[in-house]
């Protein structure tokens, strides 16, 4: 089994009361990949005290800012490479294991210039140990732009909810969204065992999953859960209905229709009697088409069991 390090998008939202909530985070989890250098890359010092607040095997993994892919086209002019080596130099500080490029539809790169930029970036960036990881967004790159990758010991980040990488490289990189729309996602039991399965082959040297979803925080504590002790853990104190009314209670409006309950409440997971599940099984198979309380879908739910199978 390679190593496997396990995250999330950012520490800000990771909150302990009577506590910093980077140091908090870093003693929930591995990992921690920072998002704010996509906007903004932080000063030096920024670096230097993240650094220190955490444990010495606590690691990063930084992004390249979206500047230099979407106005500059990777093009390293005299302006983008003195902001290459200031990244250079934060992932020196942070010993980032991963510095990550988003390219997407959005960039100002031409399909013809993909390969030949990709390739004088690659080249050109050094920071030690970091390793360059290329995600694609809306984007079908030809296989040049792969072989340059793999040339430069580059790995291609994937969400392997959706994706597996183009290659295999020492490193697995994954940017964990889901199958919702933009964030709006929660994985399943099945999902994150298929994910850490995959993550744990022994044809990489080390994996990382970085979850990036509206629950990322309780996707990445359950898998952390799952390879410390074998199994997921409970989200809700009740299973069947009672776990879904527990869920339901925290946010939805009624009286509500069935396909405003599916389309805001199904991407949802719940506790079901062996396993986590989508409420979207369950609320897609309700009898009713609208609901006037929570009292009154309850009713429903109860009255037909059938509604849990997973037949």
């Amino acid at each position: 089994m390679s190593q496997l390090l396990v995250g999330a998008g950012g520490w800000a939202y990771f909150q302990v009361p009577g506590t910093d909530s980077l140091e908090a985070y870093s003693q929930a989890f591995d990992f921690v990949e920072l998002n704010s250098s996509y906007y903004e890359l932080p000063s030096q010092s920024s670096f230097s005290d993240w650094r220190r607040r955490v444990p010495s095997d606590f690691r990063f993994s930084i992004r390249c800012p979206r500047i230099l892919v979407d106005h500059y086209g990777l093009k390293l002019l005299p302006g983008p490479r003195s902001l290459l080596e200031r990244l250079e130099e934060a992932c020196r500080i942070l010993e980032a294991e991963v510095m990550t490029i988003l390219v997407s539809e959005n960039s100002s790169l031409k399909e013809e210039e993909l390969a030949p930029r990709l390739k004088e970036l690659l080249g050109t960036f050094d920071a030690g140990d970091t390793v360059v990881a290329v995600e694609f967004r809306n984007l079908k790159p030809g296989e040049e732009v792969f072989e340059v990758m793999k040339e430069a010991g580059a790995v291609h980040c994937t969400d392997l909810s959706n994706d597996d990488p183009r290659y295999v490289g020492r490193i697995l990189y994954s940017r964990l969204f889901g199958k919702g729309n933009e964030n709006i996602y929660e994985f399943d039991d099945r999902e994150l065992r298929e994910i850490t399965n995959k993550a744990s082959e022994p044809k990489f040297e080390k994996s990382i999953l970085a979850f990036h979803g509206v629950r990322m925080y309780r996707d990445a504590g359950r898998v952390k859960s799952y390879l410390q002790k074998g199994f997921f853990p409970k989200i809700t104190s009740g299973v069947g209905a009672d776990s879904i009314r527990e869920i339901l209670s925290e946010d939805a409006r009624f009286p509500s229709s069935k396909s405003t309950l599916v389309r805001d409440q199904g991407w949802k997971v719940f506790q079901d009697a062996r396993e986590v599940r989508k409420m979207s099984t369950v609320l897609e198979k309700l009898p009713g088409d609208n609901y006037e309380s929570l009292d009154d879908l309850m009713l429903d739910l109860r009255s037909h069991e059938d509604l849990f199978s997973t037949k």
